[in-house]
């Protein structure tokens, strides 16, 4: 429903934008410009969407090995020491525990075919043990927000947009985004933490946010200690041997698990070539839409309005042109992924917009959309603190990946 709001905005808006230019300004190319940004915005769509099929068909079915390989179940046991102390409220043994194992080990993976169902089952079963069955528990929240902080380990949609659109490296945002989606989740986890008096010092709690944050931190620290020729360098060929080690991982997970891993390859490589099929008619709609708003003058009022309050205080403005795919996220998925596809047309994929736009797709998840989804589902109408402690997360992934970003490519 939200975007169904967004996207009438976007032509309305942009009509209204084009009709003042016309009779204050005597603009007579604008309304032409709109037109013509129809048909080259679905050409563009459709384009994008066919080149996809092959990348897509490929990770979908390195991700169909793994599935079958038992990789959810390997990341879920790592994570169970963890997630039983975040979710205290949850009683031991319930078979909750392991849908939200499944289902977040799904997320870090990128199986979203897999992660939503196991996220609509989890959520039945904490409703099976909520005893205010109109309200939001403590457990669900938290699973709502580690949901929405968007911890992704493998963000593959973002890599094939990356290569379709022309990205030199398009695994250059691998490291980054890992990095931005980290301080979101870990953000998320500490508020919603504090809002439900869960014992941040617990020995497990502790030891394990500590040593990420050790981890992450010598990650950047390592890198600030390069120019910025081996920082891309390094970064670039550091994700290119963790995604390589990641697909032989899950090939030798099946071969020890006694799959066909052809066969599941080619399982999973054919809902690749649906799924590029299928975001044919979104991807069009949706850049449609962005491509009028642009071509009215509106999209550029918009930023260069942001980027002026911006210059005020004295901060470099460069990142305020892929601020779009960020305040979209929160709302659509197939809204802020047009904007991220937007921000590469116009600006290049290899501009620092274009990556940073990348970087915010990554560093996020829809939250407004999973609330709905899985509070819906189960007739949750009092969120209590979900909605605050997910943008507050939502708000920690932006302002980590316009540093990151920096960090990185600035």
């Amino acid at each position: 429903m939200v975007l169904n709001y967004i996207w009438i905005a976007f032509f309305v808006i942009a009509f209204f934008v084009a009709l003042v230019r016309l009779i204050f300004w005597g603009d007579f190319d604008v309304f032409p410009a709109m037109m013509d940004s129809t048909f080259s915005s679905s050409k563009t769509a459709f384009e994008i969407s066919l080149g996809l099929t092959g990348v897509l068909s490929l990770w979908l079915g390195v991700m169909k090995i793994g599935e079958k390989g038992g990789v959810v179940n390997v990341l879920a046991r790592m994570l169970s020491p963890l997630f039983v102390r975040l979710f205290p409220d949850v009683p031991k043994g319930h078979p909750v525990t392991g849908s939200i194992f499944m289902n977040i080990a799904a997320n870090m993976l990128g199986l979203d075919n897999a992660a939503t169902p196991l996220g609509l089952k989890a959520m039945e079963q904490l409703q099976e043990i909520n005893p205010k069955k109109d309200t939001a528990s403590n457990p669900m929240i938290m699973f709502l927000v580690l949901n929405t902080s968007g911890l992704t380990l493998i963000p593959v949609s973002i890599l094939v947009y990356r290569a379709q659109m022309g990205a030199a490296q398009p695994t250059d945002i691998f490291i980054p985004i890992l990095l931005a989606t980290f301080f979101s989740t870990m953000i998320g986890v500490l508020i919603t933490s504090i809002f439900q008096r869960i014992n941040l010092f617990n020995r497990v709690i502790f030891v394990t946010l500590l040593g990420a944050c050790l981890l992450v931190s010598g990650i950047i620290w390592g890198f600030s200690q390069m120019d910025g020729e081996t920082m891309n360098t390094v970064s670039t060929t550091a994700a290119n041997i963790l995604l390589m080690t990641i697909i032989i991982a899950f090939i030798l997970a099946g071969v020890f698990k006694k799959v066909n891993v052809y066969d599941a390859f080619i399982e999973g490589a054919k809902d690749g070539f649906s799924t590029a099929v299928r975001i044919i008619p979104y991807l069009v709609a949706i850049l449609v839409g962005i491509g009028v708003f642009r071509a009215s003058g509106a999209m550029d009022y918009l930023i260069d309005g942001i980027r002026s309050g911006i210059e005020l205080t004295g901060m470099n403005s460069d990142f305020v042109g892929a601020l779009p795919t960020a305040l979209m996220k929160p709302l659509s998925g197939s809204g802020a992924r047009g904007m991220m596809v937007d921000a590469m047309t116009t600006y290049g994929a290899d501009s620092f917009i274009g990556r940073l736009s990348c970087i915010f797709q990554g560093s996020t998840d829809t939250t407004f959309y999973i609330l709905a989804v899985y509070f819906g589902s189960v007739g949750i109408v009092k969120t209590r603190h979900a909605v605050v402690c997910g943008l507050l997360a939502d708000l920690a992934g932006i302002i980590a990946a316009i540093f990151i970003a920096y960090f990185f490519f600035g």
